[in-house]
């Protein structure tokens, strides 16, 4: 079945959304050491973990994670290697969710970058989420806490009122670790991006072009020049599970 969109002359038919069966993350998707980014004992390696929960504040057991961030030095990397886990930095990892909801990744802290407007970025980590009762991924973002200045001034953050802007930005451990929970729903719900019109990464039959190249929870935005410049929102911010309402 399928919703009617009115064009003016014929009705067109927007897809009907995927239904969720499983799910069958464990099958194929996880793989040996995918949370690993770098071998134990690398200079400047650190411990990113968190727990995934769900509305309730229950874990959820079957989730899984993919990251993608910059080095060191604020550069994206683009080559192959990560599923080989060859010694090569891609910067790109994938972890599934214990029974406690748990995950982690041994990775590099990734260094501040320059944004399309020259402007100096916040270290920040990219961040899909998949997990049961989600016909598709979320995104959103992990920045580095050390960072005040650049936190202060970055758009994403700026848009957002203190408590929901505390969703994105990990902690610090005593042992140098970053702690980062992700609440899919209710009290301390985090902020997901939208790069898609109601459904991320995907973009309705009617979609404008702004609507195509990315939004935030239904804000359009500019097209990002690269996979971690998603996009900025340029005014008020609605969180949660994407849906059409």
């Amino acid at each position: 079945m399928s919703d009617a969109v009115t064009s003016g002359r014929a009705p067109r038919l927007r897809p009907t959304p995927g239904q969720t069966v499983g799910p069958f993350f464990g099958y194929a998707l996880p793989y040996d050491r995918g949370n690993e980014l770098v071998e134990p004992g690398t200079p400047g390696a650190v411990r990113l973990h968190g727990r995934v929960l769900d509305g309730a504040g229950r874990p959820v057991p079957d989730a899984l994670l993919e990251i993608w961030h910059a080095d060191p030095s604020g550069t994206a990397v683009r080559r192959s290697g990560s599923i080989l886990r060859d010694g090569t930095f891609t910067g790109w990892g994938r972890a599934a969710t214990d029974r406690e909801g748990g995950y982690w990744f041994r990775t590099l802290e990734p260094g501040p970058a320059a944004s399309t407007d020259g402007r100096r970025r916040p270290a920040m980590v990219a961040v899909a989420v998949f997990a049961r009762g989600l016909t598709d991924r979320l995104f959103t973002r992990i920045y580095l806490p050390d960072d005040e200045d650049a936190l202060a001034a970055d758009p994403l953050l700026a848009g957002l009122e203190p408590e929901r802007r505390a969703t994105l930005v990990a902690a610090r451990e005593s042992d140098g670790s970053l702690r980062f929970d992700i609440r899919l729903q209710g009290e301390g719900e985090t902020v997901f991006l939208d790069l898609g019109q109601g459904t991320p990464g995907h973009a309705p039959p009617d979609a404008t072009p702004d609507e195509v190249h990315g939004v935030v929870r239904g804000l359009a935005a500019g097209l990002p020049s690269d996979p971690l410049d998603l996009p900025d929102p340029s005014g008020e911010i609605v969180s949660g599970v994407p849906s059409r309402a």
